[in-house]
């Protein structure tokens, strides 16, 4: 028997929601460690790479958080096809992050790290709750505000903000369950 949307929508956000998130802090974590360590230009192909790595990075978390993204035995939901479609989303988005880094490369951690956090909105939706919301905007003001203020430091401050919002949401995701 087919489950209603409805059903499909508690089922889905009865979920941990462990993998990507922390996938997306580790990527993060690791361009920040890069923009410490390692000259521009590399630290801008470890940008494209970590970010563009996140989806894959968080099927393998997924199979050692209980979450298993590939696990063929899990009953279909609706949901984890829209969730697909946000991380489509955020890989077109890149159709504006890199003209803006062609014209100025210090764009590169504002337009990703902003443009990128905007699949967190219809994920508060799916699971009626307030955490993608924050997640956004926190993500938002935070990158936009730094981007101005440290205009000397965007590869490292902005990749370890990104990486406090991702604490905070794993905390939130965390306690949101109990």
């Amino acid at each position: 028997m087919e489950r209603t949307l409805e059903e499909q929508r508690i089922a889905y956000a009865s979920r941990k929601f462990v993998a990507t998130p922390l996938a997306g802090l580790i990527a993060w974590l690791v361009i920040g460690i890069s923009g410490l360590v390692l000259p521009v230009e590399a630290t801008i192909w470890v940008l494209f790479i970590a970010t563009g790595s996140i989806v894959y990075l968080g099927i393998f978390i997924s199979k050692f958080t209980g979450e298993d993204f590939l696990d063929k035995e899990k009953s279909k939901n609706v949901f984890d096809s829209l969730f697909l479609f946000t991380v489509g989303q955020a890989v077109l988005v890149y159709a504006i992050a890199i003209p803006f880094f062609i014209l100025d490369y210090t764009y590169l951690p504002l337009t990703v790290g902003v443009l990128t956090g905007t699949m967190w909105l219809p994920f508060s939706w799916i699971i009626k709750h307030w955490v993608g919301l924050f997640h956004s905007l926190t993500r938002t003001a935070t990158v936009t505000a730094l981007w101005y203020l440290f205009p000397e430091n965007r590869f490292t401050a902005i990749p370890f903000a990104i990486v406090g919002v991702y604490v905070t949401t794993l905390i939130i995701l965390k306690k949101r369950k109990k």
